[in-house]
Parts: structure tokens; sequence; C-alpha cells
């Protein structure tokens, strides 16, 4: 029988955070994780403090951001390679309004440390801005999946990670402590992602007023070949180009509520296409196509602590499409919750959705 302090199920970048800080707290544990295409892999890796498309703060950006910026330094250290990069983001503006409307954004409080007041030209024939572009600062941008695969294999060498579908049917839960096969813990914690629609222990799939409190949200991106663009920086319009290098950009994303699926579709390829013609004039080619279900829920708000009148079970789940940004603190909260009972704020504790 193998003793640790926590399971945890999921290896997404919520179960990913999470583990890390157990170990800089020095608790035991293991990840169990099935290879499966997640919603962290097929992500773009962009770590923006806005919400390009209304020129807004993203919620509670700047205590998300800091917490990240100093999380992702500390597991760099850990794996022994980088993790984030600071990049440029350009907002292509449409119109006399959007400039004058990214002016007043960038003199708000909050938006004056992430946009620049600056309009910029642009000099990218390739690139179709003929109202400037605005810039987005203090954004990076990571490569979500040779991450995962890192921090899995760090975590192989020190024993604690698991391959493996989970089998619910094998979990035993008490007040005091869970056991799995032969594993024993005090505490599981799952954080699955979509996948969390089939755990029998999540008991908040319908609100009491008879609507979807979880839904899976399927994103697709398109991996293009266009050698004239010759951008580095993100651009932002209908869509978001993300330079991976050697002319090759990740286009994204498109919206698929309440999907699950996990194949690439024909439709999502042609709509991220066509809006991706509108932000560029160069000729490019479609060579690849990912695709992910991104954890959403109806509040739009994270899924983070305990159904029950017990700590054994918890939860770090609906973290959307600011996932990556957002995992470093919303660990933070569950883990002081758990180990020191510092309440959860009210805002992201899962009790608000509890039956």
């Amino acid at each position: 029988m193998k003793n640790v302090d926590y399971i945890i199920v999921g290896m997404g970048i919520a179960g990913l955070v999470f583990s890390k800080t157990l170990r800089d707290h020095g608790k035991s544990f293991v990840v169990i994780d099935s290879p499966k295409q997640g919603a962290t892999k097929a992500s773009g890796g962009v770590l923006n403090p806005t919400v390009l498309k209304r020129f807004t703060p993203a919620w509670n950006t700047v205590e998300f951001v800091l917490k990240a910026a100093t999380f992702y330094e500390s597991l760099a250290r850990d794996i022994g390679q980088q993790v984030l990069s600071g990049v440029a983001i350009h907002r292509i503006l449409a119109s006399v309004e959007e400039q004058n409307n990214w002016m007043v954004a960038s003199d708000k409080e909050i938006l004056s440390r992430f946009l620049s007041p600056k309009i910029l030209k642009n000099n990218n024939t390739a690139i179709s801005a003929s109202f400037g572009l605005g810039a987005v600062t203090q954004a990076n941008i990571m490569k979500p999946y040779a991450l995962l695969k890192a921090y899995q294999d760090f975590l192989k060498n020190h024993d604690q990670f698991i391959e493996a579908q989970f089998d619910y049917q094998e979990l035993v839960v008490t007040k005091t402590a869970v056991q799995y096969k032969d594993i024993r813990a005090t505490k599981i914690v799952f954080a699955e992602g979509s996948g969390v629609v089939h755990n029998p222990y999540f008991s908040v799939d319908v609100s009491p007023h008879g609507k979807k409190v979880f839904v899976g949200n399927k994103g697709e991106y398109i991996i293009i070949k266009a050698p004239e663009l010759q951008s580095e920086a993100i651009l932002k319009g209908p869509v978001m180009i993300i330079p991976l290098g050697d002319d090759l950009y990740k286009v994204g994303a498109s919206y698929g509520r309440d999907d699950y699926s996990s194949h690439t579709t024909q439709r999502a390829c042609e709509e991220i296409s066509e809006k991706l013609s509108k932000m560029i004039s160069c000729d490019f080619r479609v060579v690849d196509q990912v695709t992910g279900i991104r954890p959403t829920v109806k509040d739009r708000k994270p899924l983070v602590g305990c159904l029950q009148n017990t700590k054994s079970v918890s939860f770090l789940n609906g973290l959307g499409t600011r996932g990556l940004t957002m995992a470093p603190q919303l660990a933070a909260h569950l883990y002081r919750y758990l180990e020191r009972d510092v309440p959860i704020p009210e805002i992201i504790d899962i009790k608000r959705f509890a039956l």
C-alpha cells in the first residue's frame, strides 16, 4: 500500500499547477491521468491580461497575472527549462471608433499597465490593418503541450505520475481519507477539465433551476503555413494568429458550446479560415488542425473546493479560456482551504452550485 497526502486526477494545467503547489509545501502526492488530448494541450498558450474584444481587463487580472508570473518562474527552475516568454499582442483596429475606444481604455487605471496608449502604424502589407494596431503589454506565451510533457516526465522521475484512465469504481471515500486501488491518501483532488461530466462525485451538473452548470465548450485551431506573413507578434482580430516559427501560425479558436466530441471538423476549419482572410491579405495553407474541450461554467467563474461536508474530495475545474493565467492563484485558494481552513472566495466556491 502506497501512502500519500493527495491523489490528483487530471494533468491539464489545473492538475499540473496544484501538484506543484503541493510540492512547494512539502506534501506527498501522485497524479493519475490518461493520455487523451485535453484543452490545455490544444490551447494557444497565450496569457493575455485583457479582453480585446471589448478593451476591458480580464476578471481579477492583476491578482492572477502577478501570481502567475512568480509561479511559472519557479516552475521553470523545477524542470530546468523556460516556461513563459514575453510576447507582443497587436489588436487590429477596425475603425476610427475603435481607435478612440482604445485610447480611452488605455487611460483607465487598471488597463494603463496593460494597453499602450500609442496606436501603432501597420507597416506589414500582409496584414489588413488600415486603422492601425493597439499593443498589449505584459502578455506572455507558453507551449502548453511541451510544458505538460516536461512536467509529466519530471513527475515520473519522482515516481509521482501514473498514466492510466481513472476508474471511479475503485475509489473508496470516507470523511477522513480515500483509497484508490493500492494508494491511500488523505484527500483526492479532481482536476479533470471537461472529463468531470463523467465523475459520479460531481453533483452540480444541473442547477436547482434545471439549467446546466458545467458546459463543455469545444475549441478548434488550424495550423497554417504563411511565408509572406512574417509576423513575430500575436495578431488579434476576429481570431487570434499565434506565430509558431518556420512560417507556421496557430489560428483560432472556434467555440462549440455543449460539444464534447474529440474530432476536428471541416466547418470549424472553414469558419476560422474565413475570419483569417479578413485579417491578412497573403496566401496561406492549412497544414493541421487541433481541438480540445474547454471546461466552462454558466457564470464564467471557476469551480473550486468541496461539495460535501468533508475535505476528502475536492475539485479544481471550470478554468475556461483563461486557465493558464488563473490556475496558480486558484490552486493557492484550494490549498489554503484544504490545509488551513481559509475560506474560498464565494465567487469561485463550488458550493454555490451544490444541489
